[in-house]
């Protein structure tokens, strides 16, 4: 009892405090900037709009005319980037990142025809896309806009040079933007404005990333592609199809990330993580053509006559490399900024498989052995929990024919036949349910292998032997053009490779080994068509899954079969 009262009276001034802390700091305070807020307004012009992520200025309308991005590149002065990983420019006009490319990848292997993976292209192009920061105000104060020239200290942005651009709005406002990057791809903006003048007024720094149009997405419930930030420490993920179901999303945040995410590159802006966000937003847009914003603004600073005033953001632009997304997560301390690459709700699982992967590909040299070595390591380590499934099931597979004709004489009374068949269980020491369990723990961590290989970039063009040349895209040989030698390439949907079709097998070969004891006949005429339906679905997936499913599929056939051979259960019944 005494403990209860304790406790009751700690609430009670907890409470109290709470409330003298509001009543005599934090409404006063409010108060006081309301009224600051209210002056410069009043004295700045009674059309002043308000703080607020409407202030976001508007991204570059999209002309009719459709440009080339060599068309676009010349429309404006530039500085290039040139980083080992990163190629491009920034555009004068706007302050705009709007022509980047990465240096290490690439759309094709093919040498010959190969162009590098583009992920920014200017306003004005078929699928611009391009990120912009700056400052919203208060009143008639000229900010910088996409309109604005900017000059620069060098023509030249690379990792040992940053670049400082300028602009001044001839009204007593100096603006500067300190950019550097990296040699990997982050990029980092210091934004300076110096107030030389005789008021005060009121700015908050915004940025934002908009693209044209509806990228190619993979459309996989497996895979997140789209608006992707964190909102106080909580991952929201949207996808283009939510925005345009469902319409925009905002949200106030302190600190976070926010930008769009696609399954192998992406671009997230970066506000200090102590930053009070004021709004973020993931919007649609259908002005001059379907788009997709992202945006975010930080509450209103005063600028006081003859002070300045900075503000630090930073850009990731660039493949999604696990490892230096990690780097920068612990550098800058970002929360949560691991979960742009999709781990999915298994993440304690999914990242521990991918640093084993990572591990064994540095020590083989070749993605297609290290996804090998690692089932063989994870059928190991699970070795206990299946042998006691398969256990089970080569004991119900034993106890098959007498349960067939159990079901043959009470085929009429269906109490009898359930009354016997658990008399069998008890008598034969069989739990028919003790064959599930062991199943369902090993699901996760296969679905977490396979959400790996499928996810990350590892395997993105790399190598396995034969004529597996990309590990991440579909097997090419089929025997519909007698695996090549008939110059014809049959329509996807029914070009099966060859690694499909030995899944395939081994699918058909562990079905005949389980059980099919209790199954009517509709329903075994349908498992007997998974193994079929499987080859043709899985057959344009990327051919290292395929592999793993190949050779997952394998090491358990084996283990099934020794069991079995030590059951004295015969494989073929």
């Amino acid at each position: 009892m005494g403990e209860q009262k304790n406790l009751f009276m700690a609430l009670g001034l907890s409470l109290l405090i709470m409330f003298l802390f509001d009543s005599f700091y934090m409404k006063p305070k409010l108060e006081e900037q309301q009224r600051q807020y209210d002056e410069l307004v009043a004295t700045q012009g009674s059309e002043a709009p308000t703080l607020s992520g409407d202030s976001v200025p508007q991204s570059v309308p999209e002309t009719v005319a459709q440009l080339s991005v060599n068309e676009a590149l010349i429309e404006a002065p530039r500085i290039s980037i040139e980083t080992p990983e990163l190629s491009g420019s920034i555009s004068l006009k706007g302050l705009r990142f709007d022509d980047l490319s990465l240096v290490n990848h690439f759309d094709t292997m093919d040498i010959d025809t190969r162009e590098n993976i583009r992920l920014f292209e200017p306003a004005g192009t078929e699928k611009a896309y391009y990120a912009q920061f700056g400052w919203a105000g208060v009143g008639k104060t000229k900010v910088p806009d996409a309109k604005t020239i900017w000059s620069a200290n060098r023509n030249s942005l690379t990792p040992n040079t940053p670049v400082t651009f300028s602009w001044d709005n001839e009204e007593g406002f100096k603006f500067q933007t300190k950019v550097e990057v990296d040699d990997q791809f982050m990029f980092t903006i210091n934004q300076s404005v110096i107030n030389t003048s005789n008021n005060d007024v009121i700015l908050a720094p915004y940025g934002y990333v908009n693209r044209k149009g509806l990228p190619d997405v993979q459309g996989l419930y497996i895979l997140h592609e789209g608006p992707i930030g964190v909102f106080d420490e909580i991952l929201e993920e949207l996808t283009y199809d939510d925005l345009e179901d469902d319409g925009n999303f905002k949200q106030s945040s302190t600190g976070g990330w926010f930008g769009i995410t696609d399954k192998y590159w992406m671009a997230i802006m970066v506000p200090e993580q102590d930053a009070q966000i004021q709004n973020a937003s993931f919007n649609r847009t259908t002005n001059g053509g379907v788009a997709h914003k992202v945006d975010y603004i930080e509450e209103g600073t005063t600028v006081a006559a003859g002070s300045t005033i900075s503000n630090v953001t930073r850009l990731y632009a660039g493949a999604k490399i696990v490892g230096a997304i990690d780097a920068y997560e612990e550098q800058y301390n970002i929360t949560l900024f691991n979960r742009t690459v999709d781990w999915g709700m298994f993440h304690f699982i999914t990242r521990p498989i991918f640093k084993g992967l990572s591990w064994l590909f540095e020590a083989t040299g070749n993605f297609g052995i290290a996804i090998l070595l690692l089932t063989v390591v994870i059928k190991l380590f699970l070795f206990p929990i299946a042998n006691k499934g398969y256990r089970s099931m080569s004991r119900m597979k034993k106890v098959g024919p007498r349960i067939k004709e159990m079901q043959k004489k009470y085929a009429d009374d269906k109490v009898k036949l359930q009354q016997e068949m658990m008399a069998l269980y008890k008598t034969e020491k069989i739990n028919p349910l003790s064959g599930c369990f062991p199943m369902l723990i090993q699901i996760p961590i296969f679905f977490s292998l396979y959400k790996v290989l499928y996810v990350t970039i590892d395997m993105r063009h790399q190598p396995f032997y034969g004529w597996i040349e990309d590990l991440s895209a579909a097997d090419p040989m089929t025997p519909l053009n007698l695996f090549g030698m008939i110059p014809w390439d049959p329509p996807s949907m029914i070009a099966i490779g060859i690694w499909p079709i030995m899944m395939g097998l081994t699918m058909w070969l562990q079905q005949k080994l389980n059980p099919s004891t209790g199954m009517d006949p509709a329903q075994a005429k349908v498992m007997s068509m998974l193994p079929i339906i499987f080859t043709f679905i899985l057959a344009q997936f990327s051919a290292g899954l395929v592999i793993y499913w190949t050779w997952n599929s394998v090491l358990s056939i084996a283990q099934q079969w020794v069991i079995m051979r030590r059951e004295g259960v015969s494989i073929n019944d």
